[in-house]
């Protein structure tokens, strides 16, 4: 039996779902879906510089977890800045 979703503490409601290369039609891009929780932990560990332990407490996930999710936040924007994509901000995780 799968173990059971835990819910994470989300403190940012973004205003925008799309982020784009310039001057090509949304239409015409491959996206990444980018989760509101991957978003979380790029802006408690990039932007406001918090480190790792503090990040995952204040999501309530253990500092594993955290981990995994920032390292997958951090690959597809790499994926979508090297490959032209758009960032699509999902509320499924």
């Amino acid at each position: 039996m799968a173990r059971p979703y835990k819910p994470r503490i989300i403190k940012f409601n973004p205003n925008v779902t799309y982020f784009k290369p310039r001057a090509v039609p949304l239409s015409k891009l491959e996206e990444v879906y980018l989760s509101v929780d991957e978003l979380e932990s790029i802006r408690l560990h990039d932007l406001n510089d918090c480190n790792q332990t503090n990040c995952a407490q204040k999501m309530e996930i253990s500092p594993s977890t955290f981990q995994r999710i920032l390292t997958f936040a951090n690959k597809k924007i790499a994926q979508a800045l090297t490959e032209g994509k758009a960032i699509k901000i999902s509320k499924k995780i």
